[in-house]
């Protein structure tokens, strides 16, 4: 599941970079973020992707629910490029035997 939650963001993050910006995003520095969203939301980083470009991808979740997608691009910026509410983390489930 976790592999599966990973491929989600990866083409979670494909649109955000092929499709054109309807709002700005919020940028700064990575560990501003983490402390901010950590501090205020309880929000940890669940899953991450590398982007063909070398972006950072993290989807960071709390218990309570909220969720937030940051990227860090290979200049070192972070930008918040989407968050929400009602985040439903799935069960681990075995696959069975790889092919």
């Amino acid at each position: 599941m976790l592999r599966s939650a990973t491929l989600l963001v990866a083409a979670f993050a494909t649109l955000v970079f092929t499709t054109p910006t309807l709002a700005q995003s919020i940028c700064g520095e990575r560990s501003r973020f983490l402390d901010q969203l950590g501090q205020h939301y309880g929000e940890r980083v669940s899953a991450v992707g590398l982007v063909s470009n070398g972006t950072l991808l993290e989807l960071m979740t709390s218990e309570k629910g909220s969720w937030t997608i940051l990227i860090t691009q290979p200049n070192g910026v972070s930008c918040v490029v989407a968050t929400g509410e009602s985040w439903e983390p799935l069960p681990k489930v075995a696959l069975g035997p790889a092919a």
